[in-house]
């Protein structure tokens, strides 16, 4: 992601976060500049050394969790239990409104895609865990796949 484009996704993630009485802070700022520009999901480990290769006082990793779960909250990152790592949502960075989200998470590479999914499919999921006796309390899914590009590689 090039310069001007991370600073109108975080111009952006600031706006989102007043509207909801929230403050994007530098620290805060920073550890989703780390996601942003990164093409893999990241642990908190990996983002705290990310982040501090490139400042002269270095961030806890207990701070670094409680960035994300702030940022979290402000729909601005996602965590990926399945593979307890975070990514930062793609619709900061096209401005589409937030919807709930699946994951197509690489079993080879680990990238991830975040893609919508549909309300008509949601519902669906919905009703057949409410038939199963269960109540769905995320409705985030996470789908293990082979990515286009290892795909590729595995077939040669």
């Amino acid at each position: 992601m090039n310069k001007q484009k991370l600073n109108r996704v975080t111009r952006i993630a600031r706006e989102l976060c007043a509207q909801s009485g929230g403050r994007l802070t530098d620290k805060r700022k920073s550890i989703l500049e780390v996601l942003l520009i990164s093409d893999m999901p990241l642990s908190a480990y990996e983002i705290a050394d990310a982040h501090n290769s490139k400042v002269d006082k270095a961030m806890p990793v207990m701070s670094v969790y409680r960035i994300l779960e702030f940022l979290e909250s402000q729909d601005l990152v996602h965590r990926l239990s399945s593979a307890n790592k975070y990514i930062a949502c793609s619709h900061v960075i096209c401005g589409q409104t937030h919807k709930t989200s699946q994951f197509l998470i690489c079993d080879q590479c680990q990238s991830a895609k975040e893609i919508a999914i549909s309300k008509r499919v949601l519902d669906e999921i919905s009703k057949l865990v409410g038939k199963a006796g269960y109540a769905l309390t995320n409705p985030q899914l996470e789908l293990q796949c082979v990515c286009h590009d290892c795909a590729g590689s595995t077939s040669h």
